[in-house]
């Protein structure tokens, strides 16, 4: 994956990734992604608070999401094995209490019986869990395109060769405008204006491509905007 190229494992990596975390919530854009999975997993120890302060709040927020609670409160995970042994339950045997294994993750007392998942397997479903989100959200996503297709001369049909473009120029997905608008270009060339809408799978190139094709009746083809719906 892309992001950052520290190496978190020593000071100077630490330091370096503080910084890149100055003013974000997030490794990379606006929400929670598997990179931010993978960088929390690069760190062996919770950042230190007083040194690292834009690591630290950003390491809290993502243990956060991942349902891993009290943390700031305690010893990161890696650290856990070396951590005394909780207090015994009041009533409790303390031999019993003895056998008990450290539940890092803060479980129920009644979920002691079931089966445990390891650190390294919750992070690598919530990563998975973080990927499947991301390429659903991709996947959903719509973007309008505006273009203008130029024409030859002044005694074409355009409303034709639109018709003749939004028929033959198709992709699963691909939606052209209901209608277009015609626009003064010069000499009384007149160039058309419309839009398509296009999913996460087509291709605006593609569209482009197969217009400019029809190369006895297009002259030029331009992309004006795209908006992400």
């Amino acid at each position: 994956m892309a992001g950052p190229k520290f190496d978190v494992s020593d000071d100077k990596g630490k330091a370096a990734f503080n910084g890149f975390m100055g003013a974000k919530s997030y490794v990379e854009g606006w929400s929670f992604s598997p990179l931010d999975v993978e960088w929390y997993q690069k760190f062996d120890a919770i950042p230190d608070a007083q040194k690292y302060p834009h690591a630290y709040r950003w390491f809290i927020h993502i243990a956060a999401l991942q349902g891993i609670r009290g943390l700031s409160m305690s010893p990161p995970v890696a650290a856990a094995a070396s951590a005394p042994a909780p207090a015994a339950k009041k009533g409790a045997d303390a031999s019993a209490a003895d056998d008990d294994d450290f539940d890092v993750f803060g479980d129920d007392d009644d979920a002691d019986d079931e089966p445990k998942e390891s650190r390294a397997d919750m992070l690598a479903r919530l990563k998975s869990e973080a990927e499947a989100r991301a390429a659903s959200k991709e996947k959903k996503q719509r973007t309008l395109v505006s273009v203008e297709i130029k024409p030859w001369d002044v005694e074409q049909d355009l409303m034709a060769l639109w018709k003749k473009i939004t028929t033959e120029v198709t992709q699963d997905g691909l939606k052209w405008g209901e209608n277009c608008t015609l626009a003064d270009v010069a000499y009384g060339i007149k160039k058309i204006c419309t839009t398509f809408v296009m999913g996460a799978n087509n291709s605006a190139d593609e569209v482009e491509e197969k217009i400019l094709g029809m190369e006895d009746e297009v002259q030029s083809f331009e992309i004006i905007s795209m908006s992400v719906l």
